[in-house]
């Protein structure tokens, strides 16, 4: 499954952090991190559908 996709899942309340952690084979520490990041990259905003805005490197 894409990293956008279950990013987005959770920030609309769909996965709690655990899941959503499970899902990308993740800490909970390392997805806060995660996500903390994605929104200083984003202004805070969700990314749009289909944008592929989490390139982690992994």
């Amino acid at each position: 499954m894409d990293k956008s996709k279950v990013i987005t899942a959770y920030r609309r309340g769909f996965l709690t952090v655990r899941e959503c952690g499970q899902i990308l084979g993740i800490e909970e520490l390392q997805l806060q991190s995660l996500l903390t990041a994605e929104e200083g990259r984003t202004g805070g905003r969700l990314p749009a559908p289909g944008s592929d805005s989490l390139e982690t490197g992994s």
